[in-house]
């Protein structure tokens, strides 16, 4: 019997349900099961003569893509299973963990059933995949019908967030499930965030200004910059967790402060994956140290993520160095950094990636009256929406001259390999930075949904605006998980580019969706550009197109799945 719309049943239910891991473990064959049942049946459409089309994949992108939501949905109740047993291993799994395990399965268990949203307007279906009801056999279990049927219910949603209330200022709802020396780094990078860059952001977006080289400075003193550079090399050589713990921590106060690593990462590691050993001796420590800075300088007009087609040519002359010309675009921090991991065609025989070759170009870092001094080079400012800190740039370059012993590896033709093998780090630490942004939109949204009063009581009151906030800390600590495994994966020596490529497509989705959420709550208000929501969520959205557009991440992701 109902009254007022509701269900009495289900506010009486328990919020937490008996057993929960044991119920969430035997959920975990069920999910597989409908995995490579969705694995078998896409290989089959895009397979002809034995073998994967790529032709074919393209022609069956929906179901394509769909897989590589369905395998990262799989994956991520697997990290949530792996991360409750390890809490309740040392005795943590407490009563917001339960909440945080149960409803994630609850949730992601009916998506997987009724469709998984890869955006707001495209939901993979079981269909879409070609199966039928029959490839959830396994979800006719006892397990798994108590889980989709009373996991997420609304006394689970409503008993976290009052936790979370209760909870009110700690660094996150739910325990991380990192070691003691990862939280001490966290707890250190979340104090200065909330001293130095929270009070600051939102000024620095509306005014679109650069981060402030005083920051850049404190950074550098606190190891951002040479963070898993090995210590032989000047840097701390700590681990890709570190550096998912550290990024979060920083976009979470401000995504362009937490980007500033990102340059550096990427240069570090084509320099020590690709470097000569003199290469390695004397660019390694200069980054570490942020005595010069970084910017990555791929893209290209008119080849988006296309790389392979990239048109800007590296001439060598009659001394061994190179001139480079051609365009480029979407280039961050390019005006005061020194040096540049520029990409460019050395084999004009070629059109594809065969005939790339990666440089480190020095240039001298530019001021606001003239942002790009060197000769050869021009540069002019992109205005975008949002990850303002370190500004956008399309450059040219006519003549541009590059040391010869500057070809990274001091071999032509292996500028696109090299960019690959840092893919796997780029990721993990986007996704890292997408979590930060998620969160800081949780931040914001559950302070305001306390302190707004409407109909006489705080927004936080209202079942609906409860129930955005809970989702929004389960999926937070979803793709959390799911992001430290991919780092765990790197740093234990493993080959992880489809746990990063999950990792980054699902915190982007995430963060687009607390985000929008978040603005959601503050009603009217979320539009005016004195909240900060409003930033957060010009932020959030860029986390879905750069380092791989969601739709090249998913294709990628279907490409190692079904090969």
């Amino acid at each position: 019997m109902a009254h007022d719309g509701q269900d009495v049943t289900n506010m009486n239910q328990p919020a937490i349900l008996p057993d929960l891991l044991t119920l969430t473990g035997a959920a975990l064959p069920a999910v597989d099961l409908v995995f490579e049942r969705a694995k078998e049946s896409v290989r089959a459409m895009v397979t002809r003569d034995g073998k994967v089309s790529g032709a074919l994949v393209e022609a069956n992108q929906t179901a394509a893509h769909g897989l590589s939501w369905l395998a990262t949905y799989a994956q991520s109740l697997q990290q949530m299973q792996r991360w409750a047993q390890a809490l309740q291993a040392d005795g943590k799994f407490g009563e917001m963990e339960q909440l945080l395990l149960q409803i994630a399965f609850g949730e992601y268990l009916h998506q997987i059933a009724g469709g998984i949203p890869m955006n707001q307007g495209e939901v993979v279906r079981l269909q879409d995949l070609g199966l039928g009801w029959d490839a959830l056999s396994g979800f006719q279990c006892a397990e798994v019908q108590t889980l989709m049927a009373q996991a997420n219910s609304q006394a689970a949603r409503t008993r976290l967030v009052a936790l979370m209330q209760d909870q009110s200022g700690a660094t996150m709802f739910g325990a991380s499930g990192l070691d003691e020396e990862l939280e001490m780094i966290r707890d250190q990078f979340r104090r200065y965030a909330q001293e130095k860059v929270e009070p600051n952001a939102h000024d620095w977006h509306l005014k679109d200004e650069l981060i402030p080289i005083e920051i850049i400075d404190e950074l550098a003193e606190m190891g951002v910059f040479g963070l898993t550079i090995p210590e032989e090399f000047g840097g701390f050589g700590l681990s890709k967790a570190s550096m998912c713990v550290v990024s979060e921590e920083l976009s979470r106060g401000y995504i362009g402060v937490g980007s500033l690593g990102t340059r550096s990462e990427i240069a570090a590691e084509l320099i020590i994956a690709g470097g000569t050993d003199e290469q390695k001796a004397n660019w390694l420590p200069k980054l570490a140290s942020a005595e010069i800075l970084p910017t990555a300088v791929f893209t290209e007009p008119n080849t988006g993520s296309d790389l392979g087609s990239l048109r800007t040519r590296a001439v060598k002359d009659d001394n061994g160095d190179y001139q480079i010309t051609g365009n480029k675009t979407w280039i961050t921090h390019a005006a005061r950094t020194h040096v540049m991991t520029l990409l460019a065609r050395t084999d004009p025989q070629t059109t594809d990636h065969r005939g790339l070759s990666m440089f480190l170009a020095e240039k001298t870092p530019g001021t606001d009256d003239d942002p790009f001094p060197t000769p050869g080079m021009t540069g002019g400012e992109i205005e975008v929406l949002g990850y303002r800190g370190m500004k956008e740039y399309e450059l040219g370059f006519d003549g541009f001259h590059v040391k010869g012993e500057n070809l990274l590896g001091g071999e032509e033709g292996k500028g696109f390999k090299q960019l690959m093998e840092t893919f796997e780090s780029a990721r993990i630490q986007t996704a890292a930075r997408a979590i930060g942004v998620a969160q800081s939109a949780l931040d914001i949204a559950m302070q305001y949904a306390q302190d707004r009063k409407q109909f006489g009581k705080s927004l936080i009151n209202f079942p609906r605006v409860s129930g955005k906030l809970a989702m929004m800390a389960v999926e937070i600590m979803i793709a959390r998980q799911l992001t430290y495994f991919s780092a765990w994966e790197k740093d234990n020596g493993h080959r992880c580019d489809l746990e990063a490529g999950m990792a980054k497509l699902l915190g982007a989705r995430v963060a687009w969706a607390a985000a929008d959420n978040g603005l959601q709550i503050h009603g009217g208000n979320g539009f005016a550009l004195e909240y900060k929501i409003s930033r957060v969520l010009c932020d959030a959205r860029i986390l879905n197109i750069f380092e791989g557009a969601a739709e090249i991440q998913a294709q990628v992701i279907a490409r190692r799945l079904l090969a």
